[in-house]
């Protein structure tokens, strides 16, 4: 039986990329804790607390040699996965250093220093992979700036825009999100080492140089007191991750409308077998908008977790931290999905430009009634010239001619606008370079984010 997309073998693939899954897999974090004490180890005995053969003994240990389903057993009854490991890491150790493994430490330090090492490859797989998505979305924006398209509002055509226009927001949106990632690793990924009650008291007045020279030899940051009760951290972390998931969302929300039949601008690249129907040969379902959209609707419910678990009481709670052991690497394999999915959109987003012209013509020239009310407003004034369009649209709507023929034959509105000035306002031009010009603005930017999370994706 399974609990989770991450050790799903039929659903684990679709809600979590392979690497992600290996990043939290039981072996990995156990590795992750024997690097943990190994370092916890060297950091001592440079101060004399343990016995120098300590640290090599400990690194000669490998996960593999654990017994993972004993470690698993042995957890129910203990409550927490540390007791049981630090007995079956004893059991290997030779017996003239072995009193000493895990000295001053308590469970809470190697489980959250051991999660925070996972984080950091995790960290390093979503950059590897917001790197190629944010590419492809600002080739196929740079591609489609000129494209003119519907832009929409509530739903229903509002005024034309381009859809290297529409793309770039997309774009944009997430590399909002990506541009805070360098800012989350430093303030994520410290060390933990406190102790039983957080002070550490078995290094004695060593105890912050010890802390320090353990974060060294992990490549880690340090806090000013230990983060046991103090879980803001987890928690940014969290509402990263399930924000970096709603910022992919938007691009699928619009994915899936945009490749409904009644609209049908974009189509998912082809690929045999996928988005099919089991009951109507004809379907080709957006998967991967699909799976984004799942993965964001997914995630917002293990965000609530992590913040529960920020009422914590006094040095260390009952309950709150351990529902954190499911909760965030549900989220890093969730948003793992999401970005590998979006990546297939991105880099290979079929785009139909006749349909988008069809559609743009589809209501009969009510998608210029804007720029119609506009070229009227400085003769007639605003409301004036807001009130003649919209009652010319609703003789469109009823009597299906074009809006500008409504408008051409209305004295009002001929009296006041030459005929030119009336061809002018449906002309796409306009639209198009504006859009054009915001896509630009939004491309700068994408480049620049994408120079800065480079240096994050080349960390692990």
């Amino acid at each position: 039986m399974t609990f989770s997309a991450l050790d799903s073998q039929i659903l684990g693939p679709l809600f979590a990329s392979d690497e992600m899954r290996a990043v939290f897999s039981d072996r990995a974090r156990l590795q992750a804790m024997l690097r943990v004490e190994a370092a916890l180890a060297w950091a001592q005995s440079r101060f004399g607390m343990v016995p120098e053969e300590l640290p090599a003994a400990v690194k000669a240990i490998r996960a593999e040699k654990l017994d993972v389903t004993d470690i698993g057993a042995q957890t129910v009854l203990a409550g927490v996965p540390t007791i049981p490991f630090v007995k079956a890491v004893q059991a290997k150790l030779p017996k003239d250093v072995e009193p000493y493994f895990h000295k001053g430490a308590t469970t809470q330090d190697i489980v959250d220093t051991a999660l925070v090492l996972q984080m950091r490859e995790a960290f390093a797989l979503i950059a590897r992979e917001l790197d190629p998505i944010l590419a492809g979305l600002a080739g196929l924006a740079r591609e489609h700036r000129q494209t003119p398209c519907v832009g929409r509002t509530y739903g229903q055509h509002a005024a034309p825009v381009t859809f290297g226009y529409k793309v770039a927001v997309w774009a944009s949106g997430i590399a909002e999100v990506a541009d805070q990632l360098p800012w989350l690793r430093e303030r994520a990924l410290v060390v933990s080492l406190g102790g039983p009650v957080g002070t550490f008291t078995a290094a004695g007045a060593q105890g912050p140089a010890v802390v320090a020279a353990f974060a060294e030899e992990l490549g880690l940051g340090t806090t000013p007191a230990t983060w046991h009760t103090l879980r803001a951290r987890m928690v940014e972390t969290g509402a990263w991750l399930a924000t970096l998931m709603g910022a992919l969302a938007k691009m699928a929300t619009d994915v899936v409308h945009l490749a409904s039949t009644e609209v049908g601008e974009v189509a998912e690249p082809y690929v045999p077998g996928r988005g099919g129907s089991s009951a109507m040969p004809h379907k080709r379902n957006p998967v991967s908008a699909t799976v984004i959209l799942a993965t964001h609707a997914a995630g917002k419910g293990h965000v609530a977790t992590l913040l529960e678990a920020m009422a914590a009481s006094h040095e260390r709670p009952a309950g709150p931290w351990h529902a954190e052991w499911q909760t965030l690497p549900q989220l890093f394999g969730l948003a793992s999905a999401g970005l590998r999915e979006a990546r297939t959109l991105a880099e290979g987003l079929m785009v139909d430009r006749a349909r988008m012209r069809q559609n743009i013509d589809a209501t009969r020239g009510l998608l210029f009634a804007d720029a119609v009310a506009a070229r009227l407003a400085p003769k007639l004034g605003r409301h004036r010239a807001h009130r003649l369009v919209e009652d010319a649209a609703g003789k469109v709507r009823t009597g299906g001619a074009p809006l500008r023929d409504v408008l051409a034959s209305d004295p009002q509105f001929t009296a006041d606008v030459p005929a030119d000035a009336l061809d002018a306002a449906f002309d796409l031009s306009p639209s198009v370079e504006a859009a054009a010009v915001w896509a630009d603005r939004a491309l700068a930017e994408i480049d620049r984010v994408r120079t800065r999370i480079a240096a994050t994706a080349q960390t692990s």
